[in-house]
């Protein structure tokens, strides 16, 4: 059975709807990760809200050892997210334009997971959100918490 005309153009528009539904569903769940507390989702700047992550330059001391501890930060988000799909709940913009959120990945909290590790602060000046994530790492003397470090917004101040 040939189609005519009409039920061709039909029958190519629905593939080419369907092929384009079925793209933007996978571009949907590209994620660059920035630094610690900074991802890219499908092209949009996401800073995490509420926390604050070492810089990428930014050292600690642990035993007399230097550790990278804002590459582990991104390191540790990374490993966190690994292939699975991020989802964020937008909260407004920051000064530099970027979207302020609070992101999940399989419901769990990537603030909640970067603080609990000790790899971010809770961010007293903006929200009080995860002060018992972070009193539970300083408690544990997780991540950052056993070493010498200097709190994120006093590396940038001072560098």
């Amino acid at each position: 059975m040939y189609l005519n005309k009409t039920n061709l153009f039909l029958v190519i528009s629905l593939c080419l709807i369907f092929f384009f539904l079925t793209y933007y569903d996978v571009k949907s769940h590209k994620v660059k990760i920035v630094d610690g507390d900074t991802i890219h989702l499908n092209g949009e700047k996401i800073r995490f809200s509420g926390i604050d992550t070492p810089e990428l330059k930014q050292t600690c001391n642990k035993d007399n050892e230097v550790i990278l501890c804002g590459v582990q930060a991104k390191k540790l988000l990374a490993e966190k997210i690994g292939n699975n799909k991020v989802e964020c709940i937008r909260q407004g913009k920051d000064q530099y334009n970027r979207t302020l959120a609070e992101c999940f990945v399989n419901n769990i909290s990537l603030s909640t997971y970067l603080v609990k590790k000790g790899y971010a602060f809770a961010y007293r000046k903006y929200s009080k959100k995860f002060v018992y994530d972070e009193d539970y790492a300083r408690i544990n003397n997780l991540g950052m918490w056993s070493m010498e470090f200097e709190y994120p917004w006093n590396y940038r101040r001072n560098n």
